[in-house]
């Protein structure tokens, strides 16, 4: 199995300082990281955007994205200059992408409405994209709240504005358990999002991001078999830990923590790997 190439999301370990966060990634053999600009503390801790961008790429890291725009789909000035302002910032970091996020409180849920909310912010933001050479990463939310729940909606409007290079999808493996699973777009991914939930006694529609904890054995998302999924179907991108979880963000050792997480998924799906290959084969493992 080619090994997994993992990244890490500052909302994994808000707590930790900037360059303590890329120490950590670095040490965890990290492909890359994720900054965001939604935690309780600046973004890039106050540090000039080149600086950052410095550090990253000084500790062999790759600064995959940059969160986040929200709610890119209510498109207004506010929303034009919010997008303009994180471009800005991306290209000085020398970011690979920016994150857009769909309104997630219960408003323009009609079926038409949506779509077009949707389709109206992309148009616009597109050119942007495209000045700048840099991508927009569109993520889908599962909650029923959100106004933008399917992936296939979403890949219907990239298509439409013939938009692939500009614009990706993200595939979190909560939102999409969220959504109901259905179909996956290896094609037009670019990150997966990952995380897990344990705790036995909530329904899935109870789930919320307070919940989204480590992978373990306990995992209830079906992470291993997400995974398996979208790489048997053509992925081979980034997959980023992304952890919600007041649990997880007062981890004494996330290093410990976050690397016997990493072991396991790797293990188990090196595992599933040498099981598929040996009933290909016609033996048992």
């Amino acid at each position: 199995m080619t090994p997994l190439q993992f990244a890490l999301n500052h909302m994994t370990t808000p707590q930790l300082a900037f360059a303590d966060f890329v120490a950590l990634s670095s040490r965890l053999g990290c492909v890359g990281i994720e900054a965001r600009n939604d935690i309780a503390r600046p973004l890039f801790d106050g540090m000039s955007a080149a600086d950052a961008g410095k550090l990253v790429s000084d500790s062999g890291l790759r600064l995959v994205g940059l969160s986040q725009v929200y709610p890119f789909n209510t498109w207004d000035a506010e929303r034009e200059a919010a997008v303009r302002s994180l471009i800005d910032m991306a290209k000085q970091a020398g970011a690979e992408t920016i994150s857009l996020i769909p309104r997630n409180d219960g408003t323009g849920l009609a079926d038409g409405e949506r779509q077009q909310n949707v389709r109206v912010a992309m148009k616009a933001i597109l050119p942007m994209l495209q000045d700048a050479d840099i991508v927009a990463l569109v993520e889908p939310l599962g909650f029923l709240r959100s106004s933008l729940r399917s992936k296939a909606e979403l890949v219907d409007v990239i298509a439409d504005l013939d938009s692939a290079a500009q614009f990706k999808l993200v595939h979190d493996t909560f939102h999409h358990t969220l959504a109901d699973g259905g179909p996956i777009f290896p094609e037009h991914t670019g990150i997966v999002h990952i995380s897990g939930v344990v705790d036995p006694s909530l329904a899935v529609d109870q789930m919320e991001d307070e919940h989204r904890v480590l992978i373990d054995q306990n995992d209830r998302l079906g992470n291993i078999d997400q995974i398996q999924a979208l790489i048997e179907a053509g992925y081979n991108g980034l997959i980023s830990y992304e952890c919600f979880s007041p649990e997880t963000h007062a981890m004494k050792d996330p290093y410990s923590e976050i690397k016997r997480s990493f072991e396991f998924m790797t293990n188990r799906l090196g595992r599933q790997a040498a099981v598929r290959v040996a009933r290909h084969k016609g033996r048992k493992v």
